[in-house]
């Protein structure tokens, strides 16, 4: 196990995106993108890893009612897509997609608001673990920016963010992955379109 009790073959450094799935009050659980910030990012949370949600998410709620989640690794950008910004549940708590999955427990440790949004800092705690591949990691500039494109898409009616500049990016990053990205990454972004409430 790596620093922490997270597995040594999970690199965690800046904010490195994840999925997680969280058990509903249906009893299913529900999936969604959750940025995890390493250590060295967060001087509040000291030598803990740290997810910030904001509003009152189903992740939010979840992690608030329940205390835990399952934070899973994926290669496939359309993976990603569809939890950011989708509604998707299951009746396991690990999808079929991940390449590493750890349990963990969440305490609250800070909250906060930014405008109109609350923000809430959960610590994460790892409680158990699986490394299910190794592979040698190799990356395209389009699955980059089709991890952009959720966060844009995620922002396009919040208060305080600029919905033509999101807009414009999000058609920018849409170019990036039609020159850089592969079959993958050209679906992926296909989705990001379908879910999105806009057109660019």
């Amino acid at each position: 196990m790596g620093a922490e009790g997270w597995p040594d073959a999970v690199r965690l450094r800046g904010v490195t995106e994840s999925v997680v799935t969280t058990l509903g009050p249906n009893e299913r659980w529900n999936l969604a993108a959750l940025g995890l910030r390493a250590p060295a990012l967060d001087e509040v949370g000291g030598d803990r890893v740290t997810a910030r949600t904001w509003g009152r998410t189903r992740t939010w709620r979840n992690f608030d009612e329940r205390g835990e989640g399952v934070v899973q690794f994926v290669a496939d950008p359309r993976t990603f897509v569809d939890a950011a910004l989708s509604v998707r549940e299951q009746d396991d708590p690990v999808i079929d997609e991940a390449a590493a999955w750890v349990r963990v427990d969440v305490t609250e440790h800070r909250s906060g608001e930014e405008g109109d949004t609350q923000w809430v800092d959960w610590a994460l705690a790892p409680t158990e673990s699986v490394v299910r591949e190794r592979t040698v990691p190799t990356f395209n500039r389009g699955y980059g920016a089709v991890v952009e494109a959720t966060v844009a898409v995620s922002r396009l009616d919040v208060p305080g963010y600029d919905r033509t500049a999101l807009l414009e990016r999000l058609r920018w990053l849409e170019s990036v992955v039609a020159r850089a990205g592969g079959p993958a990454e050209r679906e992926a972004y296909a989705r990001v379109r379908e879910y999105a409430d806009a057109e660019w």
